[in-house]
């Protein structure tokens, strides 16, 4: 990393901390050379402490760290972009991040994995989603193959249903990794893994 500015901000850089794959933020913190040294040393995101005038790495005592993915320097090399993986809530609050309703690119994907997860403890009879679930792995394979199948017709025969087949896919697909104890974001650090 280049030299930063560190007299310019006076010996403490501001550090904005963003989810490396949704781009969500999730918190300001602020470094001075030796938090930034730490964070670059062991990989996760440490940061100096104005109130308690010390060293601190985000998740300490909640456990809930920050692993860092990469830092990057603005062009006045006076402020920090932390892309991170998030291992639980970022927020002393609880949240995901420090910012309420701070926009992210998998909100609507993580909502519908939460309540997917919440129809499978629900157990009710009436749910859709309870119903796949208890029918096991073979049902819920059976419909993302049919899914796909009827994603792939409307495709070709552009009958104008593609975006209501491919969510339905989705909607599927989902069920079929929740099931498995997998998520969206398990897939995404799979392509990124691959696209390198």
């Amino acid at each position: 990393m280049v030299e930063l500015n560190w007299d310019k901000v006076n010996g403490l850089i501001p550090a904005i901390v963003q989810d490396h794959e949704t781009l969500e933020i999730l918190m300001l913190g602020y470094m001075n050379k030796e938090a930034l040294k730490i964070s670059q040393k062991t990989g996760f995101a440490t940061f100096y402490s104005r109130t308690k005038k010390r060293i601190w790495t985000k998740g300490e005592t909640s456990g809930n760290k920050l692993i860092i993915h990469k830092i990057i320097h603005d062009c006045d090399k006076d402020t920090l972009l932390i892309l991170a993986k998030n291992n639980g809530p970022t927020c002393h609050l609880n949240n995901n991040s420090c910012f309420d309703d701070a926009p992210s690119s998998s909100d609507i994907i993580g909502q519908l994995e939460r309540t997917i997860d919440e129809r499978f403890k629900d157990a009710k009879v009436s749910s859709y989603t309870y119903q796949l679930y208890k029918d096991g792995m073979k049902e819920i394979a059976k419909k993302v193959t049919e899914e796909a199948g009827e994603l792939s017709i409307s495709a070709v025969t552009n009958d104008g249903r593609v975006i209501d087949e491919a969510a339905d896919l989705m909607y599927h697909l989902l069920v079929m990794l929740r099931k498995l104890n997998l998520n969206h974001s398990d897939i995404l650090e799979e392509l990124k893994n691959r696209s390198r």
